[in-house]
């Protein structure tokens, strides 16, 4: 009999952790069905970042758990009693750019670009499109994350894997 394994745990990085990260911190924990644990932060979030309420709608409308999501610096995943992490995936190509922390246990990375629904200035409808858009983007590629086979998702091949799923939007 085999022991199941652990949750792999996923950390989404943007610059201020109010809107793409907390997207997919949210669907992954959602969709992963105990096989993912996510997180997710910033490299600079702002004093008293809070997520953007239109990311909270909806993740709230499309049935998803808002509960606990909050706006934090990726200074709390680089300390030793952090959660280890087995994958890092950047959402934002800012992020992307950053000199990262060095992460405990040297997780696999990514880059998953997605363009920022809080940027700009629409109508209201205009910007709450633009959020249920990125939800959907993030949705499908983390489909197909949580639908890999198991020696997909193990330490020396999840490099790979993760990088590949950049490709698919």
């Amino acid at each position: 009999m085999t022991t199941p394994r652990p949750p792999l745990n996923v950390l989404f990085l943007c610059t201020h952790n109010s809107a793409r990260s907390i997207l997919a911190e949210a669907l992954l924990n959602a969709m992963g069905n105990g096989r993912f644990r996510a997180y997710s932060a910033g490299s600079s979030p702002r004093p008293h970042q809070q997520p953007h309420p239109l990311g909270l709608q909806v993740l709230q409308k499309a049935g998803i758990p808002t509960d606990g999501l909050r706006s934090k610096s990726w200074d709390e995943f680089a300390t030793a009693d952090a959660p280890a992490m087995d994958l890092i995936v950047t959402v934002c190509d800012s992020a992307a750019g950053e000199v990262c922390p060095i992460w405990p246990g040297h997780p696999a990375t990514a880059h998953w670009g997605y363009a920022d629904p809080s940027a700009g200035d629409g109508s209201d409808e205009a910007q709450l499109e633009a959020f249920r858009v990125t939800l959907l983007a993030l949705k499908r590629r983390l489909e197909l994350l949580i639908n890999l086979p198991e020696e997909k998702l193990e330490k020396a091949a999840l490099q790979a894997t993760a990088r590949a799923l950049a490709a698919h939007a």
